[in-house]
């Protein structure tokens, strides 16, 4: 390890920041999120040292040794070569560590690539070798951690005196930060109620302090996992599923998804696809139901949206009659992830202005009870989820009903993922379209005069080189 890392306290420091100029005040303006007062040494005080108030003082360069004296560090932005040397022979003299924008050889510490969460703070350092490389992990970290992260922090803060007071064993003090930090409380804060939860901190030390550690119940959390493209699952579903005791997940995740779950949580299977019920309704209830009352963190992980055709309506219910708080975290939706990533608008103002999501499930391979004559009407698009296997049906109720046979359909197959299938065509030929491509679903069907716009895009493309 070339580097260690360390952080200053910057509570009552004083910073002595070396020039005027661009780099100066982009090293200001970092500094002054602080507590830090900051001594600019300059001839003069730029225009945009206006903007931090008293927080700047000026120092004229002759008078930069006093300020040096009881500095924290030093930060030397001059561009002037012959006055960049004298700034650091001076900072060196007081034995005040030095950071020198771009020269390496006089810097005693570089600065990181800085993710400021308030109480919360995470700093990534190439040592100079690569700051656009830092920078990316640095953005990377920032999907990771929530925006509240560093309220949470400074809530544990405030509380810790009482808690240290309340729980005199360090392993049960442990077991309270974890419960606390990880469960209820960390959700009040992060849905940006601080009031509930410092109300939930005061019960549960109150629980800890009198020795009744008997487990919490709940909540459960249903959770969308989008089509299946790790990269369309929403931050909050990540730090769910990073978080969760176990995982209740269905066949519709994808395999990249629960790769992404915690190592040591319990994943349970609990999906259903056709003909085959895994784990019936009820019983997923009440698996949910059980898991919240030995007090783990639950998630129920569903593919696409979970108020979607994803029953997640009806497992809300179950849980809030058996007295569990509920919270559902929304999914990109199949419907909306599959149409983009094969450049499907699903409205559009030229063919489009009505949108229509149906469920194709027709009870044991009945005909599905759907309002034909509505979905027959022209300008709008339907979206058919879990039709594959009454697609003949379909395309014949619909024609039936006013549809021209002409109308563009698409069928997508495990849309988003590596496996997708796409297959364009016409609704006359729905059943035929699915064959072809060996189409056995999950899939959805898309119908009406946007689904032949990626085919007459191409059809230009082709058109325009050949010409």
């Amino acid at each position: 390890m070339r580097l260690f890392p360390a952080f200053f306290q910057m509570d009552d420091a004083h910073i002595v920041i070396f020039g005027d100029g661009t780099n100066a005040e982009r090293k200001t303006r970092l500094v002054a999120k602080t507590r830090a007062r900051i001594f600019l040494v300059a001839h003069a005080r730029p225009d945009w040292a206006d903007a931090f108030g008293d927080q700047i003082q000026l120092v004229e360069p002759e008078h930069a040794a006093g300020a040096l004296e009881t500095a924290r560090f030093t930060i030397i932005a001059l561009e002037d070569e012959a006055e960049a040397h004298r700034a650091y022979d001076l900072a060196r003299a007081s034995g005040v560590p030095i950071n020198a924008v771009d020269r390496k050889a006089l810097c005693d510490f570089t600065i990181p690539s800085i993710l400021d969460r308030g109480d919360v703070v995470a700093a990534v350092a190439t040592g100079g070798a690569a700051p656009v490389l830092a920078k990316d992990i640095r953005s990377r970290l920032e999907t990771l951690l929530p925006e509240r992260i560093g309220t949470l922090a400074a809530l544990a803060e405030r509380w810790r005196p009482a808690v240290k007071e309340a729980i005199s064993d360090e392993t049960r003090r442990r077991h309270f930060w974890e419960s606390t930090l990880r469960g209820a409380v960390a959700e009040a804060v992060h849905a940006n109620n601080d009031e509930l939860a410092e109300t939930l901190m005061a019960e549960a030390l109150a629980r800890f302090a009198a020795d009744l550690t008997g487990t919490e119940t709940g909540p459960v959390h249903i959770v969308g996992a989008g089509p299946g493209d790790p990269e369309l699952l929403t931050l909050k579903a990540f730090r769910l599923i990073q978080q969760a005791d176990v995982v209740y997940h269905d066949k519709l995740v994808s395999a990249e998804i629960m790769d992404m779950v915690r190592r040591d949580a319990e994943r349970v299977p609990v999906g259903k696809s056709k003909g085959e019920h895994l784990v019936p309704q009820d019983g997923i209830h009440e698996l949910m139901i059980a898991s919240a009352r030995e007090g783990k963190r639950v998630v129920r992980l569903k593919g696409g949206d979970p108020f979607i055709f994803g029953r997640g309506g009806e497992e809300v219910e179950a849980l809030r009659e058996a007295g569990i708080e509920a919270h559902v975290v929304p999914g990109i939706s199949s419907a909306l992830g599959c149409a983009a990533n094969a450049n499907i608008p699903l409205t559009h103002r030229d063919h489009a202005q009505t949108l229509t999501f149906v469920t194709g499930h027709a009870q044991k391979g009945g005909v599905p009870d759907l309002d034909w004559a509505g979905l027959a009407k022209p300008h709008q698009t339907v979206v058919v989820f879990m039709g594959v296997g009454t697609s003949a049906i379909i395309s014949e109720k619909l024609r039936k009903a006013g549809l021209s046979g002409d109308t563009p359909v698409a069928v997508i197959e495990n849309g988003t993922r590596k496996s997708e299938k796409r297959g364009f065509g016409q609704l006359a030929k729905l059943p035929q379209i699915i064959e072809e491509h060996s189409i056995k679903g999950p899939a959805l069907l898309i119908i009406g005069d946007v689904a032949g716009l990626p085919a007459e895009a191409q059809d230009r493309i082709i058109a325009e080189a050949l010409a």
